[in-house]
């Protein structure tokens, strides 16, 4: 589907409040024709409340939103829901129990001319439920219904299409396929779609932009692989994967850490930092009469450690270690199966372009 540069979707600097209380802060957003952004962050952090004001089931206190270049939402002015052109998919599917699987789908198309016909039977077709047009939401798995409710939002051929936790309710096995079936129906339709999700798995699968968002603010945007590789701050970090925390002071633009010392050009003398190093980054080296691997200039020093704990999890093993000199317990993660056991002696090296440092002051 062709893109131009005029956004399908675009939020300026969205403002709500609840009782004194502000639950969305000056949230900015832009999504052109067949893109997918992931609204990401923890329960409560404002993402629905952003859905709602597009939808516009929620009133706005400032700012505006346009779809498709015409203004829906602003201080003077509130467009029904109804006449936005966006669609809408929530989890629980919010299909009529009443009505057959084409009646559902055809549910929002005005009129009853051959057209709405043919786009039922178009729609139908292509989420793959051609042979159960006639039969009732009860009938279906969960997967088949998550399809219906796909399709009976896109029968209107919405410019924008809103997504709230809505694969949150389908069985692991089959949540990856009807992702990938979903999206890929929604970029042929050319939709704008913004995703709202607490899962950082399920929005790297997803999105083509990521928007992370705390306490009512998006604190990051970018790709999936920039954002993930490059963090705004540890908790953008850690909200991705478990992170490794080694903490040291400037001196002279270096800070000491076990693994060597690390340049921390930018900071004062005296800052307190923490450099963050993800689990499947360590590497590992066993003990040999107490010497540990040399310092390369990838690597850095090593630091040993002794196993405390090793679970197999499937794709890769997880090993805890307990740090000799620090006492600190890292994580690392190593391919298929690993498990020292407990109080193996180890050296644990990170690479430097892998580690983040964070300063520990607000």
């Amino acid at each position: 589907m062709p893109q131009t540069d005029c956004p399908l979707l675009d939020i300026r600097t969205l403002r709500r409040q609840f009782d004194g209380r502000t639950v969305v802060s000056d949230v900015s957003l832009h999504i052109g024709a067949g893109r997918v952004t992931c609204l990401l962050g923890p329960s409560g952090c404002g993402k629905s409340t952003t859905l709602r004001m597009i939808a516009g089931v929620e009133t706005a206190d400032a700012g505006e939103i346009y779809v498709d270049g015409s203004c829906v939402a602003s201080p003077d002015r509130h467009v029904p829901p109804e006449h936005r052109n966006v669609g809408l998919i929530f989890q629980d599917f919010a299909l009529f129990p009443h009505m057959s699987v084409a009646r559902n789908i055809g549910f929002g198309l005005r009129g009853k001319d051959p057209s709405t016909k043919d786009r039922v039977r178009e729609l139908l077709d292509r989420v793959g439920l051609a042979h159960y047009a006639d039969a009732f939401p009860h009938q279906l798995s969960g997967g088949e219904q998550q399809r219906v409710s796909l399709a009976r939002a896109l029968a209107p051929r919405p410019k924008v299409m809103l997504m709230d936790e809505p694969f949150s309710g389908l069985d692991n096995r089959l949540r990856d396929g009807i992702r990938d079936e979903t999206i890929d129906l929604l970029k042929e339709e050319g939709a704008a779609v913004l995703l709202v999700t607490h899962e950082p798995e399920e929005a790297m699968r997803m999105a083509d932009e990521i928007a992370l968002m705390r306490d009512g603010r998006i604190v990051q945007v970018g790709g999936p692989y920039n954002i993930y590789n490059q963090p705004a701050d540890r908790a953008a970090m850690a909200f991705f994967s478990d992170v490794n925390l080694v903490r040291g002071v400037v001196r002279n633009a270096l800070t000491s850490t076990p693994f060597g010392d690390f340049l921390v050009p930018g900071y004062a003398d005296g800052t307190e930092v923490e450099i963050g190093f993800r689990p499947q980054h360590v590497s590992l080296d066993f003990d040999r009469d107490g010497q540990g691997p040399h310092p390369t200039k990838d690597f850095g020093a090593a630091a040993r450690g002794r196993v405390e704990r090793a679970r197999f999890m499937g794709a890769e093993s997880l090993v805890e270690f307990r740090m000799d000199t620090s006492g600190d317990v890292f994580k690392a993660t190593v391919p298929n199966v690993f498990l020292p056991p407990n109080g193996t002696a180890m050296w644990l090296s990170v690479p430097r372009k892998r580690c983040h440092i964070f300063s520990t002051e607000p």
